[in-house]
């Protein structure tokens, strides 16, 4: 006994890909979305409150590992509060962090289902390899920063006199590692757009390695006005850090321009500004083949006249 098989019609990518989705279900598809993220989210954010004692206290190391940071008596870092609620509402702010992290995947995810659709093939392989290179610079980012901060501090508490003591409001603590680490994460993606300007034929490697000097210049003076602390010491870290990053994505660059044969063409060597090259020696003029005459064209034959209708059919058939 046989069994009809039920075709299975196309998913919701492939109907997103070909525009045959109209705009409520475009509509319904990003509601549906929203709300998986925003789950996820939810729970992630519960998992962060659990986390968020840890965290913070991994926070705290910057500064709990220098000298003079901690109450002689009891042993504990010199930390205050000035509310009552600053402390309740900071492991809120990190648990939300912590959630936003532990539910990146899921999140992430959602928004790229929504928007993959739209792209093109070597555009959405371009994505995954610019997703995947993106976590760990922004954790390089995060954990320079996390340094920076160590070494800032002890500069910054070695000003200060012996006869004042010093007490950190923890809120505004965390407020400034938390920032400085985002800062140091996002700067650390300048490689991707670097390498994303060749990729889709915007920059050539060549121009991007006569642009070193500026991005030099640029470098030293965002990590100088992003750098929070006084010292050289992190401002310089940064700044090396973005120009030997900016280098490496200039021979990715490089390699890239080599693969598809960039700088090979006619006017490769010609800049916009000047006159292509010109042959202007004269090539001599010979004389051509002898052409033959042509037959005349014979008369047509007659056309034979039509055959008589046989009446037994009518006209249709």
């Amino acid at each position: 006994m046989g069994f009809a098989l039920r075709k299975r019609g196309p998913s919701n990518f492939e109907r997103a890909a070909d525009g045959s989705m109209t705009l409520i279900e475009h509509i319904r598809e990003l509601r549906n979305r929203l709300f998986r993220a925003s789950l996820a989210i939810l729970v992630g954010f519960g998992v962060g409150i659990w986390l968020a004692g840890p965290v913070r206290r991994l926070l705290e190391q910057p500064y709990c590992s220098l000298p003079n940071s901690k109450d002689p008596d009891t042993g504990l870092c010199n930390f205050v509060q000035l509310g009552p609620a600053d402390l309740f509402l900071l492991n809120l702010k990190i648990g939300l962090w912590v959630g936003l992290i532990v539910a990146a995947p899921v999140w992430l995810y959602q928004l790229w289902a929504f928007i993959a659709p739209g792209l093109h093939r070597h555009e959405r392989r371009y994505a995954y390899v610019f997703t995947a290179l993106a976590a760990p610079l922004f954790a390089a980012g995060a954990v320079l920063a996390f340094f920076v901060t160590s070494k800032g501090l002890e500069f910054l508490l070695e000003l200060s006199d012996t006869d004042i003591s010093t007490t950190l409001d923890i809120t505004r603590y965390i407020s400034f590692v938390t920032n400085l680490i985002l800062l140091f994460g996002v700067a650390f993606e300048f490689p991707l757009i670097v390498l994303m300007l060749n990729f889709v034929g915007i920059a050539s490697a060549r121009k991007l390695l006569g642009w070193w000097r500026v991005a030099v210049f640029v470098f030293f003076a965002f990590s100088a006005v992003v750098t929070p602390t006084p010292d050289p010491f992190g401002m310089t870290a940064l700044a090396i850090c973005l120009c030997a990053l900016y280098f490496a994505a200039v021979g990715v660059a490089f390699i890239n321009d080599r693969r598809k044969g960039r700088g090979k063409e006619i006017y490769a060597g010609v800049a916009d500004d000047e006159v292509s090259p010109l042959d202007l020696d004269p090539e001599p003029v010979t004389a051509g083949d002898r052409v033959d005459a042509v037959a005349p064209v014979a008369a047509p034959e007659p056309v034979a006249a039509p055959k008589p209708i046989n009446r037994q059919y009518d006209d249709m058939t």
